[in-house]
């Protein structure tokens, strides 16, 4: 109870009210940027569900009964089997390096996260470059064991679906591995000590203690990346594996049949909301949490000899095959052309940085401005604004490219007429012709990251100083800018780079929708490895490589800070002593 002399701001006071700043323009402003926000998801949809009723019933037929059967069943298997993949090597190298300790696990534990940084149509690039009958891999093998030709021995086709789904779950599955690993990082030791005190084995441990205890952060990496299966185009394209989301693709532009895409983009929505809806499930129907005061993480057990050696080997297994290969492999490439650079790299990268750099604008000043709303007009009103502004990243980006088409179009030839009208002559595309259609992709697709990480820079930042700058008169918009601003900075800055990057590397979206005769280094890429000549395309796909480890430092900065302020908090606790409460 609080004594009466105390003021109430002494103590912490939950959210204010909704209206507490009244109908400034600051908070009419945040409103707008919040309903905006939820037209920029609504309006696609609603145009992709009018495209595909009033489409050509010829069309949409032949989809339902030739492209979506075998589609379907193509998505189904690969998205079981890289949810396999990923879960098996994520959950495997999380438990490693938590609960062991084994030689070169320190490092091992940040290499595990580096495929993050390497796009899956890159890796898939690069390994049929490598395991093509012609590569550096089968032409050893032919030389070694005395083959003359690809006719006369058996070699694993990379090119089928077991290749596709070892090799995107070989990139996805730091989404499972990072989460799994915090989990584990933070389990209370007294419950395995207590297992290990009953007799529990190893393993019995793990699959009685450990495994259920994390399921929630399994379902969590699990799926996102499964999300980032479906939004796939390249690697599953040169794969030979048909998923819906090539089909879209080819539906759209080698059939001509938007009506046709915007039915199998449907279909892929469809298949995104249940994933959605069986990850909330899942870590919503079960609870499995430990005391964060009372927990004590476990002491890694040492292994020692060969069962040490055998835990590294299987820790780097994942980061080589993700990361280490295809990276080499294109610097490689990259260095024996010397100073032959593609005539068109520099309009690539121009093209590259202006769409993203563009997106990463728009996006960081919508997400910025939907998270204010939500701290200064909170609300259901808001809260749900804020959502539903940030479902666009679970859209792939060919359903957000055909969902965007209809109403750009619209826009486009609505402003041609117009400005005809006023000054004559005609007037080209303002949208789809110019490359705006892509940076407003991309802000449809993005704009929840944005979103997510001011929220988590607000969550720092006390509901005090906002009293405060209201007690001294400053109204919100100089509270916006002169105080949350400063405060928010880091934030801004890294929900900045994490947009940038993801756009520099979207490939579905901006080849649905660039501009003629415009390529970005993704887009590039993917032209040089459908005509059969990646190797030109080396110093590009080595640029999007090498702008993937900016977030992924950027991760290991922020994890080791976060344990480096654990440890500091636990000796704090070990020289006090334990509290009266611990007693």
């Amino acid at each position: 109870m609080i004594p009466a002399r105390f003021p109430p701001s002494a103590v912490e006071r939950p959210a204010p009210a909704a209206g507490r700043y009244g109908r400034s323009r600051a908070v009419v402003a945040l409103k707008a940027a919040a309903a905006f926000g939820v037209l920029m998801i609504a309006a696609p949809l609603l145009s992709l569900a009018w495209i595909a009723i009033t489409g050509d019933t010829s069309a949409v037929s032949h989809v339902f009964s030739i492209v979506l059967p075998d589609a379907m069943f193509d998505t189904t298997v690969l998205l079981a089997g890289v949810a396999v993949v990923t879960t098996l090597l994520g959950v495997g190298a999380a438990w490693l390096v938590t609960a062991f300790r084994f030689p070169g696990r320190g490092i091992l534990s940040v290499a595990l996260t580096l495929p993050l940084a390497v796009p899956t149509y890159l890796v898939a690039y690069v390994y049929v470059e490598v395991l093509e009958p012609l590569g550096p891999v089968q032409s050893a093998f032919r030389a070694l064991f005395g083959f003359r030709s690809k006719a006369d021995y058996w070699f694993p086709e990379v090119r089928s679906m077991p290749g596709a789904i070892l090799l995107i779950g070989c990139v996805l599955y730091p989404y499972v591995y990072l989460p799994v690993r915090a989990l584990f990082a933070v389990q209370s030791a007294s419950l395995i000590e207590a297992a290990r005190t009953l007799g529990a084995s190893p393993s019995a441990v793990f699959r009685r203690i450990a495994l259920p205890l994390a399921r929630p952060a399994i379902a969590l990496g699990l799926s996102l990346a499964l999300l980032e299966t479906l939004n796939d185009i390249g690697a599953a394209d040169h794969l030979g594996v048909r998923t819906l989301t090539v089909a879209v693709y080819t539906t759209w532009l080698n059939r001509g049949s938007l009506p046709g895409a915007a039915v199998i983009a449907l279909v892929l929505l469809t298949a995104v909301t249940v994933l959605i809806v069986v990850e909330i499930r899942s870590r919503g129907d079960r609870s499995f949490a430990t005391s964060a005061k009372r927990a004590r993480r476990q002491d890694p057990v040492e292994l020692d000899g060969l069962r040490g050696w055998a835990a590294a080997v299987l820790c780097s297994l994942p980061p080589l095959a993700g990361f280490v290969i295809p990276a080499a492999f294109l610097a490689a490439e990259a260095y024996k052309r010397g100073g032959r650079i593609d005539p068109g790299l520099p309009s690539q990268i121009l093209a590259t940085l202006v769409f993203a750099g563009s997106a990463t604008l728009v996006v960081v000043a919508l997400g910025a401005a939907v998270a204010a709303a939500v701290r200064l007009v909170p609300g259901r009103a808001t809260a749900w604004a804020a959502r539903i502004a940030s479902l666009g990243y679970a859209l792939p980006g060919t359903v957000v490219a055909v969902a965007l088409l209809w109403p750009l179009a619209a826009i486009d030839n609505a402003a041609a007429q117009g400005l005809n009208a006023l000054f004559g002559g005609r007037h080209g595309l303002l949208l789809t012709g110019t490359g705006a259609a892509v940076v407003i992709a991309y802000a449809v697709r993005f704009t929840g990251i944005a979103i997510g990480g001011v929220e988590n820079g607000y969550a720092r930042v006390s509901r005090h100083v906002d009293d405060a700058a209201r007690t001294l008169g400053h109204s919100p918009g100089r509270l916006i800018l002169d105080i949350h601003r400063p405060m928010l900075s880091p934030a801004l800055a890294s929900a900045a780079l994490l947009v940038f990057v993801d756009a520099m590397k979207e490939l579905p979206a901006t080849l649905l929708l660039r501009p003629l005769n415009v390529d970005t280094l993704a887009t590039a890429v993917y032209a040089h490895a459908g005509r059969g000549v990646f190797e030109d395309g080396a110093l590009a796909s080595l640029l999007i490589v090498l702008a993937g480890l900016l977030p992924v430092v950027l991760l290991m900065r922020a994890s080791g800070e976060a344990a480096a302020a654990a440890a500091a908090q636990r000796e704090s606790r070990t020289r006090e002593g334990p509290s009266p409460a611990q007693v």
